[in-house]
C-alpha cells in the first residue's frame, strides 16, 4: 500500500482505486483528443495541400506519447501478464480443469522421499614441489 503525500497516512483501497480510475479517465481523454486532432490535421492537410501529405508526422509523434501513456497505465498486453505468477496460476488451473474433463486424476502427487545425498571426499594430492612461474 502507498502513503498519502499530504498527511503521510496510509492509503486505503478506496483511495488507490479512485486514483486508478482518475488515471484511466485521463488516458481516455488523451485518446479522444488524439482521435479528434488526427481528423483535424487530416482535414487541414487535405484542404490546404492534398498532394503533399504531412499530417501523419505530428500524429506519429503524438501516437508514440499516447502509446507510452497506455503502457504506463495498463502495461504491455500479452507480455507482462504472461510473466506474472497470477497468470501462471490461472493457466495451471485451466489446464487442470481441462485434464479433469478428460477423466484424469488431478490430485497433487505426494512428494517422494529421496535418500540424503552422500558427499564423497575428494582425495587431495600433495605436490612436493612447484615452480615459481606457476604461482599467480
Amino acid at each position: 500500500m502507498g502513503r498519502n503525500r499530504k498527511n503521510k497516512e496510509p492509503l486505503t483501497a478506496y483511495d488507490i482505486a479512485k486514483k486508478r480510475v482518475e488515471e484511466k479517465k485521463k488516458f481516455y481523454r488523451h485518446l479522444s483528443t488524439y482521435v479528434v486532432m488526427s481528423i483535424f490535421f487530416y482535414m487541414i492537410n487535405y484542404l490546404s495541400n492534398p498532394g503533399h501529405w504531412w499530417f501523419y508526422w505530428p500524429m506519429l509523434g503524438w501516437g508514440v506519447g499516447l502509446a507510452f501513456h497506455y503502457v504506463n497505465l495498463f502495461g504491455i498486453p500479452g507480455i507482462v501478464e504472461e510473466m506474472s505468477p497470477e497468470w501462471e496460476e490461472k493457466q495451471i488451473q485451466a489446464e487442470l480443469r481441462r485434464l479433469e474433463k478428460k477423466g484424469m486424476d488431478i490430485s497433487r502427487p505426494t512428494p517422494k522421499e529421496e535418500p540424503p545425498l552422500e558427499l564423497k571426499e575428494i582425495e587431495k594430492r600433495k605436490r612436493e614441489s612447484w615452480d615459481d612461474n606457476e604461482l599467480v
